[in-house]
Order: C-alpha cells, then sequence, then structure tokens
C-alpha cells in the first residue's frame, strides 16, 4: 500500500476506536436504543440522496440492516450503558471475526483451515481472559450483551458476503435507513417517551457532537475510507488494521475517560487480537478471488464497522 493509503487506514482504525469512547459519552446524555437510532438517522439524510440507488437487492439492505443495525448496535449500547467499559468493548467486540468464520462454514460452507481454527482458539481463550477481568472490574450482563453484539455482527458479515455490494459507501448509507424507525419504536417501548422527549430537549453542543461523530466520522467517512481502500487493494492487505481499532479504543479509554487497563485485560488484547489476526488468514484463497470479495463483501468481515 502506498504511504498516504497506510496513513489513511490507520487513521480509519483511530476513528472507529475512538467512537467507543464518544459513544460512552453520549450514552450521558441520550438512552442508547435513542442514541443509535439518532446515529442512523443522521448517517442516512441527507447522504442517501447522494450516494444513488441501491446496488444490491433489497432483502439484502433489510437483512443487514437489521442484523448490523437494530440487533448488533442496540445490543452493544445497551450493553454499554449496563456498564461495560469503552475500551473493553472495543476489544470484546473483536470477537466478531470468530461467529463470522463459524457462520461462514455453516452457511456458506467455507471451510476453515487449521491456522485459522487455530486462531479462533486462541480468540476464545481471549475472551474467557477478557470475561474474567470483567467479572472483576464490570457486569456480567454487560459483557455478555456485547458478546451477543458481536454475533449479530458475525450474522451481518455473512449476509454482507452474499450481497457482495459494488459499493460500500452506497451500501451503509442505505442499510442505515433500516434500523431508523425500529430502534425509535424500541426506544419508546422500553426506554419510554418521557425519558427520549427528556434527552431530546436537554440537547447541548455536547451531544451534537457525539451524534455528528457516531454518524458522519464514524459511519460516512469511516466506511466510505475502507470501501475506497477495499477497492484498490486485496482484503488481505486491509483487514490487519481493524486489529488496530481494539488498540485505539483501549487507549483512549484510558485517557480520556480514565479506565484502568489491568494486566489481565492486556493478556485478553494479545490474545484476542493475535486469534483474530490468525482468523482473518486464508492462504488457500486465490489472489485474484480476494481482490473482488475486497472490492464488496468484504468490508464488514475486516472491522467495518460502525461498527463502531
Amino acid at each position: 500500500m502506498r504511504p498516504v493509503h497506510t496513513a489513511l487506514a490507520v487513521l480509519v482504525a483511530a476513528v472507529w476506536g475512538i467512537n467507543f469512547v464518544v459513544i460512552e459519552i453520549g450514552l450521558g446524555h441520550f438512552p442508547p436504543l435513542l442514541l443509535s437510532a439518532l446515529r442512523f438517522l443522521v448517517a442516512a439524510l441527507p447522504a442517501v440522496f447522494f450516494v444513488g440507488w441501491p446496488k444490491v437487492a433489497w432483502k439484502w439492505i433489510a437483512g443487514v440492516g437489521i442484523a448490523l443495525g437494530i440487533a448488533k448496535f442496540g445490543l452493544l449500547f445497551t450493553g454499554m450503558d449496563a456498564g461495560m467499559p469503552a475500551g473493553l468493548s472495543s476489544l470484546v467486540l473483536q470477537i466478531q471475526a470468530v461467529f463470522t468464520a463459524v457462520l461462514a462454514a455453516v452457511l456458506l460452507r467455507e471451510r476453515p483451515g487449521r491456522v485459522r481454527v487455530a486462531g479462533m482458539a486462541v480468540a476464545l481463550a481471549g475472551i474467557a481472559v477478557a470475561a474474567a477481568d470483567g467479572g472483576t472490574s464490570g457486569p456480567v450482563l454487560g459483557f455478555t450483551l456485547v458478546v451477543a453484539a458481536a454475533a449479530c455482527w458475525g450474522v451481518s458479515n455473512v449476509l454482507t458476503r452474499k450481497a457482495s455490494p459494488p459499493d460500500a459507501l452506497n451500501f451503509m448509507v442505505w442499510v442505515c435507513t433500516v434500523p431508523v424507525l425500529p430502534l425509535l419504536g424500541l426506544s419508546l417501548l422500553l426506554e419510554g417517551p418521557e425519558r427520549d422527549l427528556a434527552a431530546l430537549r436537554a440537547l447541548d453542543w455536547s451531544g451534537a457532537g457525539v451524534i455528528a461523530y457516531v454518524a458522519w466520522v464514524s459511519t460516512v467517512f469511516g466506511f466510505g475510507a475502507w470501501g475506497y481502500l477495499l477497492r484498490r487493494y486485496p482484503a488481505s492487505s486491509v483487514a490487519p488494521f481493524s486489529l488496530l481499532v481494539p488498540v485505539f479504543g483501549m487507549t483512549s479509554a484510558a485517557l480520556v475517560l480514565g479506565e484502568q487497563v489491568s494486566g489481565l485485560r492486556w493478556v485478553a488484547a494479545v490474545l484476542l487480537v493475535g486469534g483474530v489476526a490468525l482468523t482473518s488468514l486464508d492462504p488457500a484463497r486465490p489472489r485474484a478471488r480476494t481482490a473482488a470479495v475486497g472490492a464488496g463483501s468484504r468490508p464488514a468481515e475486516a472491522g467495518a464497522g460502525p461498527a463502531r
């Protein structure tokens, strides 16, 4: 990769890592489901009027919108609101690579090689260590919800591979239109209209800045830049940069939020990031095939995300 594109890949990883800190701040302004709904609303409008008509079937947009937008982010925001630390969330969420590999093996009949299976085992060991650390520093419910969010991310990755969108930004903007009304409905039902209205009435520059960051910087810029890189280079060259997300997430959480990073958490980080790196390896796949996948379906598998 050219140095300028390497710098862009690192910048996107930093944007997505810092996003966890921004979400944590945002949860001080909004209920979690309302914050998630506002994130997708602002990301979709007005961008949806400028990216053109969808380039894949609506069933894929709806499927990814439900799995990624409603389930994954709804669970992630709720888990963090339940007390899951931002830095630890950025780390645990990377287990999505293992869920993706397992679901791809079951649903897409992509048989994992020995290296990938070993990587999955190492990553699961990292989750076990993170769970042990979380048991002393955070609620079990929050940890469980974030792991469930990672599983839903894995589902959306498989759906994205099936959709193979030729334009990652176009696809993501249209996906962002799907969760808005369901999340607003769930927020009204579970969080209550009084709490939602109170949050909207108390909107200040800090709250507006949170929404702008998670919608435009993390989602529109992040996915747009990631898709640009995946169109220029094989996914195997771009995907490893997503492993920097928990590094930036844990570091920014420690600097901005004062989160303490224990020795166990560093061990979990080494195991999880190392395992995900091995899981991402696929030496048996021909280069031409990798490039083709990278142009379309690979963004979600390679740590896209807003994920963040």
